[in-house]
């Protein structure tokens, strides 16, 4: 008997190196899975029939990159919670015959969270107002965070993420600008830099924060993947602070999708190398 596999994806504009593809691929050989997950450059203009065709050829799910990820929902049969609040999706599962579309980069930053600290009553700031930090603002409000600080340098999208929250969970969000060397409060419980500053290959460049603001007993965090210990969390350990690389988020985000997809709970270890690998090599 023959047996096709069973596809996952991503449907990217434009593509790059993708290493979701690396972990995922290990993650279905290790857990003796016959799934694939291939990568593929699909234009604004051709999102429906990218979609159609994934689904006339027997995908479980599929993930799905800028700027796909609002222009996505139209071609799906519904929405999570997280997903309808923060208005983009970057995972589409199969559940019953019909799609619906999740968002789980905030649900791997919540995943990467939990087993160091509980959101739960407290307050967390999120420096930038992008689709990372919409993402994980409303993952942690509906985790029960209590408080919201956004701070990002304009205005008018900082206070719409906080009004966001305000309007869509029970969390109380407020907005500060992001002027010069921000001093962050001394009650956050969780710092999370949900910009890309750091990035590679520009590593070097610093997140203007006040170095010595970073309250010693928070949980200080970088989406930012690589280099996965960026000067920010070098910044926030100098000062006593705990703090979370971003290849925990992204292993969490990958291991969501992949027990969306399979029913299977991934071993995160195995992504991980995986990814650091890629990172590194």
């Amino acid at each position: 008997m023959n047996f096709l596999p069973t596809l996952t994806g991503s449907l990217s504009q434009p593509a790059a190196d993708n290493p979701t593809v690396a972990i995922m691929e290990a993650a279905y050989a290790h857990h003796g899975l016959h799934y694939r997950y291939i990568n593929m450059d699909v234009p604004p203009e051709l999102l429906a029939d990218a979609v159609r065709g994934a689904k006339a050829q027997g995908y479980v799910g599929f993930n799905c990159s800028l700027p796909h990820k609002v222009a996505i929902i139209e071609h799906l049969d519904g929405l999570a919670e997280s997903a309808r609040i923060i208005g983009a999706v970057n995972c589409a599962v199969k559940r019953n015959g019909r799609w619906i579309g999740e968002n789980t980069d905030g649900k791997g930053f919540l995943h990467s969270l939990t087993p160091v600290v509980d959101p739960t009553r407290k307050h967390v700031v999120i420096l930038g107002a992008g689709g990372a930090a919409r993402a994980i603002a409303v993952e942690l409000a509906l985790a029960g965070a209590t408080r919201v600080t956004i701070a990002n340098r304009a205005r008018e999208r900082g206070q719409e993420l906080a009004d966001l929250v305000n309007g869509k969970t029970d969390a109380k969000a407020s907005f500060i600008p992001w002027e010069g060397n921000l001093p962050l409060p001394a009650d956050a419980d969780v710092v999370v830099n949900a910009t890309s500053i750091g990035l590679a290959p520009d590593w070097q460049a610093r997140v203007p924060v006040q170095a010595d603001s970073f309250p010693a007993h928070a949980v200080v965090a970088d989406v930012i993947p690589n280099p996965p210990r960026t000067l920010f969390l070098g910044e926030a350990e100098a000062r006593g602070c705990r703090i979370l690389d971003g290849l925990g988020m992204l292993v969490n985000q990958a291991a969501t999708n992949f027990a969306f997809w399979t029913g299977v709970e991934p071993d995160k270890d195995v992504m991980r190398r995986v990814l650091e690998q890629v990172f590194t090599a």
